[in-house]
């Protein structure tokens, strides 16, 4: 029997994750094929003569990186929990409407047009995948609400059929394009970390974190929608602008995770199980708790990738299915007649 999530239980929840997450970044960021010392890194960047290596490495590469899987960990834990809430199917995830077809397509066009430019510091890969991974949910959006005001059965068909077709142009561009286009193409939709310039970082950051703060505020909303639209209608609910809101968050969230890191499985999908099936399905702990471990789940993950098979690295997308897969299925099987939506 759960306890009664009470403000100051909830933040103390929220407050010892953020202290594990802290611990876990100041571990993963020593970790590496290099060992870096600390003290070395204290004592600056060093002179334009000698530069310091472990600076170098501590604050110009894994800093950064680190700070990449965390947002781009908790934007999809986060559009999980929200997707699982709105369409009512404890199986949805991020890119359940199509929005991975939609991001792949759009980086398979940036790769076969061979653009090099950048934006902010992204790649064309990142812009065109942004752009793919919006204008798909548009699209879904669009499509769903022609089968009625927000027809869930309608937005998940839409979702489907708009992933198959994206798809298949994807593989269709994939056939047609030069060998090294293909590669670079496959190691982007197994999903990695890629060093990106600051402002692009903070700019994202500021996305990300603003739209789950968003998310938060209206989880009460969210917690009335779990027990249905008619019941939460019954409790002076907007459904119409709730999903509405709830859904271009998520999805927006999503986008910026995509152009971020390519395409990483299972974030979504396990994180907020986990964290519903140990601690509650209260949306006022779920958004944040899972934005919270979904960073710190994928920044392990990250660095993994980063030190398995040194000095090459994995795509971080095969290492969080490698691992999300058995967690998952173990959780599952432990916790699974807690939840009344999985009995």
């Amino acid at each position: 029997m759960k306890q009664l999530l009470t403000p100051k239980r909830l933040t103390i929840n929220i407050g010892l994750a953020l202290l594990l997450l802290i611990t876990v970044m100041f571990a993963c960021s020593i970790i590496g094929t290099e060992t870096v010392s600390l003290k070395a890194v204290f004592s600056g960047s060093g002179s334009q003569a000698s530069v310091n290596p472990d600076y170098e490495i501590f604050v110009r590469i894994r800093l950064p990186r680190i700070i990449l899987a965390g947002l781009v960990g908790a934007a999809l834990a986060c559009a999980g929990a929200v997707f699982q809430v709105l369409l009512r199917n404890p199986l949805a995830d991020p890119y359940i409407l199509g929005i991975s077809s939609g991001a792949g397509l759009g980086a398979v066009i940036a790769v076969i047009s061979g653009f090099n430019w950048t934006l902010w510091g992204r790649s064309p890969i990142a812009v065109f995948a942004f752009a793919g991974a919006l204008g798909t949910v548009w699209l879904v959006w669009f499509i769903g609400r022609l089968t009625g005001k927000f027809h869930v059965t309608g937005l998940l068909l839409a979702g489907v059929v708009v992933n198959a077709f994206f798809s298949a142009l994807m593989m269709f561009l994939t056939s047609i394009a030069k060998s090294d286009q293909v590669y670079a193409t496959i190691f982007w939709l197994m999903g990695n970390m890629t060093e990106g310039d600051f402002l692009a970082l903070w700019i994202s950051a500021g996305c990300v974190i603003g739209g789950i703060a968003a998310l938060f505020h209206i989880s009460p909303q969210l917690n009335a929608l779990s027990f249905g639209a008619d019941d939460a209608r019954i409790m002076g609910v907007n459904i119409f602008k709730t999903r509405t809101i709830a859904f271009g968050i998520a999805a927006g969230i999503t986008a910026v995770a995509v152009s971020l890191s390519g395409l990483i499985g299972f974030v979504g999908l396990v994180v907020p199980h986990g964290i519903r099936l140990i601690f509650g399905p209260d949306h006022r702990q779920l958004i944040p708790l899972s934005g919270i471990v979904g960073a710190i789940f994928l920044i392990v993950a990250d660095t993994l990738a980063r030190i398995i098979v040194a000095p090459a690295q994995l795509p971080v997308g095969v290492v969080t299915a490698i691992i999300g897969g058995p967690f998952f299925l173990i959780l599952l099987v432990k916790y699974s007649r807690k939840v009344s939506w999985l009995k």
